[in-house]
Order: C-alpha cells, then sequence, then structure tokens
C-alpha cells in the first residue's frame, strides 16, 4: 500500500498569496478561486483529465494584472507537484498525450526527470481569450516546470480557435501527467532511472 499523495503548499509574497492542495490519486474534483475565470477554467481541465483533486486559492495584484497570480500559481502549484510525488520509485516516471478539440490538436510529453526544461510551442490564433492574455500561459508553465523539476515539451499542432487551442495543452497535460505519476506494478520500489535518482 502506497502513502497518499496528498500535499497543501502556501507561497506568501508581496504580490500573491497563494494555498494549494494537491492529491494525486484522487477523481478528479477542482475547486478554485483566483480571480481569473479563463485560468481557472484551463486548470479545472488538467485536473479532470489528470484525476487529479487540486484545491487552490490566490489573491494577487489583479488591479494591475493577472501576471503575478498566473506565475505564481504555476510555481505553487509545481512545488505541491513535487512534494507529492516524492521519491518517485514504482512510477512509469514519463507520460505523452494527444487531444483534440474540433479542429485543433495538441501533444504534451512529460519527464518526471528531477531536471527543469520546458519546450512550448504554440501560435495562438489571437492574443486574448475570455480577457485573458496567452502569453500568461508560458509563464505559468514556466513556474510549474522549474518547480516540479520536470522535462514538458508542449506542441499545438493545429488549431484556429484559441480556446479550443489552450483547451487542448491542458487537457492533454492532465492526461500526460497522469500517465506519468502512475505506479508500474513491475516497477515497484525501484526508482525508474539508471542512475538511481530522479531528485535534483
Amino acid at each position: 500500500m502506497t502513502a497518499a499523495r496528498i500535499v497543501t503548499v502556501t507561497r506568501n509574497t508581496l504580490e500573491t498569496q497563494i494555498t494549494i492542495t494537491l492529491n494525486l490519486d484522487g477523481t478528479g474534483v477542482s475547486k478554485f478561486d483566483t480571480g481569473v475565470p479563463f485560468f481557472e477554467h484551463m486548470l479545472d481541465q488538467v485536473a479532470r483529465h489528470g484525476l487529479f483533486d487540486i484545491e487552490i486559492k490566490a489573491v494577487g495584484d489583479l488591479h494591475i494584472d493577472a501576471h503575478h497570480t498566473v506565475e505564481d500559481v504555476g510555481i505553487t502549484l509545481g512545488q505541491a507537484f513535487a512534494k507529492a510525488v516524492g521519491d518517485k520509485k514504482g512510477i512509469v516516471r514519463y507520460g505523452h498525450s494527444y487531444v483534440p478539440l474540433d479542429e485543433a490538436l495538441s501533444r504534451v510529453v512529460v519527464d518526471l526527470s528531477g531536471r527543469p526544461c520546458l519546450e512550448y510551442d504554440c501560435e495562438y490564433t489571437r492574443a486574448m481569450i475570455g480577457g485573458f492574455d496567452v502569453d500568461l500561459f508560458g509563464e505559468f508553465f514556466r513556474g510549474f516546470v522549474n518547480h516540479a523539476a520536470i522535462s514538458l515539451h508542449i506542441d499545438n499542432l493545429k488549431g484556429k480557435n484559441a480556446h479550443h487551442q489552450a483547451e487542448t495543452i491542458f487537457k492533454a497535460l492532465g492526461r500526460a501527467l497522469r500517465m506519468a505519476v502512475s505506479f508500474d506494478e513491475r516497477m515497484s520500489g525501484i526508482t525508474p532511472s539508471t542512475k538511481g535518482t530522479l531528485v535534483g
């Protein structure tokens, strides 16, 4: 029986105050209070399709813009993910997913390598979606990757509708992470690396 992979992380700065509870072995239940509605819609895709339970409370300087809130949620979620996944013994480690939504198609590939690396390729067809600046997705992914210490490759392969482009990316992210954190019965108690460690 594996230990519960449930963590709560709080991060407070002069710009944001964020608390995140993450359960890697959940049922896809989410609760968000960030003040950034479209961002919450995307985070819900990660929870639902990753089967993660995620609760996020974020208070940020939205009177300026959403930049600090979105970036710092990425940082804090990355910290929570790294803490929840633990020493990574017995997990699959790698995950991948292709997700379509009508005309849009995205591919996400992840390696829980212990080394932060982001390759992010998406040319959105418009700059704003429901009042959300699409440039902020890059800030979220960088914050998440740097603090989760993972390699993440994101490619939007097709898409004419920016909402569809974003949604396929976040759905694929959830499914790829779900695969990567899953346990492999044949690797029970074993670190999936010839180095013997995936930490740092």
